[in-house]
């Protein structure tokens, strides 16, 4: 395994040398001491010949040479071209679906190995030519029998491998940074190479991607805002997965997307609305959403509906992190700053003893310099950034279950202002905020509260039964009794505290609370 790592280390090095990425760094304003540094690379004392290739084509070059864990950095760098050179972005955007292919024997072969049966017998029509071709898998157009359009995706072969090294370098990388630098423990580094890691795995098993599919699709059915292909499961093996084929325009095709006079506005308003419906309402988002991954529809291009593939990263957020997220971004959009370091200390991003008025004053200097501009001008990427670097100040952690969330945010913002650059993210988002925060204090959202709740209470009943039984037993050392005393009524006590504090937050009454509240009380009362 360190043969393996050493060798992926020289490949990467190679690569950096074959396609000169060393002066595309140089050519960046790095300090003085850093260009010094530069003049110690042995293959720099050598001459090379100055290659006859765009940055953007040696930058795509080398990501394509490196591997799918490298090309999906690049794939989510294309969709901010806010950011990036135009010639650049230009180049990236096409590591969304034209990575080179594998050979059609190999996809052919596997397929067939993990279906149990020759193609010619699965499909009544089996395109070899690849449709498109991405960093995990290729696809290929095919007819069912029964006479439906479909696509078959195949993973590439020999994946795993290349994938295991990239991700022990990525780890190796991440301790040394721990280990050296106190802003670097604060990003939590190995926490989300682990993370990233258990992502990178999943997409390579198309099952899970399938499961995810069928899910996405069911939460938006008969949806006008996102349509999601039919999964085909007799066909689907964890290499293998059969989908329907769906006809649409690349989101990223704007003239095509003009010509047939396609709401633009609306387009990108309803993909702001797609993320939030995803994260807010169902805690289940496509967590992949570049331009290769989405087309739109033909059929109402004066109400646009979105066509998303590829389900293969999915997140989603608990209860917790939803709640303090929503309030986190209204405390913003309202400029309530002090909500929003209070909110942050409540949720445990910075520490408990951060000083309130310290931490409010820090983010209100971050923020009123952008929300001083007009509100299509605001990025939510920059003004992540800005805010990071201030928090590091108060120990402010990386929150890995955070990570593709914000990786998808950066991505939607990104999409919606190349379809409209005048995209008021903010203005956009914020209406569906409050309401889903009344909803959560709705009536009706309490009630079903109250059914979840009730459902637990013959068990947490028995629970409670038990371990009063197991508190009542004839204490067998009398002078220990007066100590045992206490320690019951302490007890109760606790359980009135946390039945309290649980009946009080949102659901003013619940079983449970008041369960504990009652076991508590009969503690401390009894003699």
């Amino acid at each position: 395994m360190k043969l393996l790592a050493v060798r992926r280390l020289l490949r990467i090095q190679r690569v950096v040398i074959r396609y000169q990425l060393d002066e595309m760094l140089l050519e960046l304003p790095l300090p003085f001491w850093l260009r010094a540094l530069s003049c110690l690379l042995p293959w720099r004392w050598l001459p090379r010949k100055p290659l006859e290739l765009s940055r953007g084509a040696r930058l795509r070059l080398a990501l394509e040479d490196l591997g799918p864990i490298f090309i999906k950095f690049g794939q989510l760098l294309s969709t901010r071209r806010d950011l990036l050179p135009p010639d650049i972005a230009d180049e990236l955007a096409r590591l969304q679906d034209q990575v080179p292919p594998f050979p059609e024997d190999q996809a052919i072969a596997l397929i067939e190995r993990q279906l149990g049966a020759p193609v010619s017998e699965l499909f009544a029509r089996f395109d070899s030519q690849p449709l498109a071709s991405a960093s995990v898998a290729q696809v290929h157009a095919a007819q069912l029998k029964s006479g439906e359009q479909v696509v078959v995706k195949v993973v590439r072969p020999g994946l795993k491998p290349i994938i295991r090294q990239d991700l022990a370098w990525l780890f190796l990388i991440a301790r040394i940074a721990e280990k050296a630098s106190a802003d670097a423990r604060r990003l939590r580094p190995v926490e989300v190479v682990s993370d990233y890691e258990k992502t990178i795995y999943d997409e390579l098993d198309l099952l899970r991607e399938a499961a995810n599919a069928s899910q996405l699709r069911r939460n938006f059915e008969g949806s006008p805002l996102l349509y999601v292909p039919q999964v085909y499961w007799d066909l689907c093996r964890h290499q293998v997965l059969v989908m329907e084929r769906i006809y649409g325009i690349p989101v990223t095709d704007l003239a095509t997307l003009a010509d047939q006079r396609t709401d633009m506005k609306l387009l990108a308003e309803r993909g702001v609305e797609i993320f939030f419906t995803q994260v807010f309402r169902d805690s289940f988002f496509h967590a992949d959403m570049h331009p290769g991954n989405i087309f739109v529809s033909t059929r109402t291009p004066w109400s646009p509906q979105y066509i998303a593939i590829d389900c293969g990263i999915i997140g989603s957020l608990t209860d917790e992190d939803q709640d303090y997220l929503a309030r986190n971004l209204i405390a913003f959009f309202k400029r309530d700053y002090r909500k929003v370091a209070q909110l942050h200390i409540d949720s445990g991003w910075v520490p408990a003893d951060t000083k309130v008025n310290e931490f409010e004053a820090a983010i209100r200097t971050v923020c009123e310099p952008i929300f001083e501009k007009p509100l299509k001008d605001i990025s939510f990427g920059q003004l992540l950034l800005r805010l990071f670097q201030t928090a590091r100040r108060f120990n402010m952690e990386v929150q890995p279950q955070l990570v593709l969330l914000q990786k998808t945010l950066l991505n939607i913002e990104g999409l919606g202002r190349q379809l409209y650059p005048d995209l008021d993210l903010w203005n956009t988002a914020q209406p569906f905020l409050e309401r889903w925060m009344r909803e959560r204090i709705s009536p009706l959202h309490l009630l079903r509260n109250l059914q979840q709740q009730a459902e637990q209470v013959p068990h947490l009943s028995q629970i409670a039964r038990d371990t009063l039984e197991r508190l009542q037993q004839p204490v067998q050392v009398r002078t220990s009794a007066p100590r045992d005393h206490w320690t019951l009524r302490l007890l109760g006590a606790a359980l009135i505290g946390a039945g309290a504090m649980q009946g009080l937050a949102p659901l003013l009454a619940t079983w449970p609370a008041w369960l504990m509240v009652g076991g508590g009380l009969y503690l401390v009362l009894r003699r």
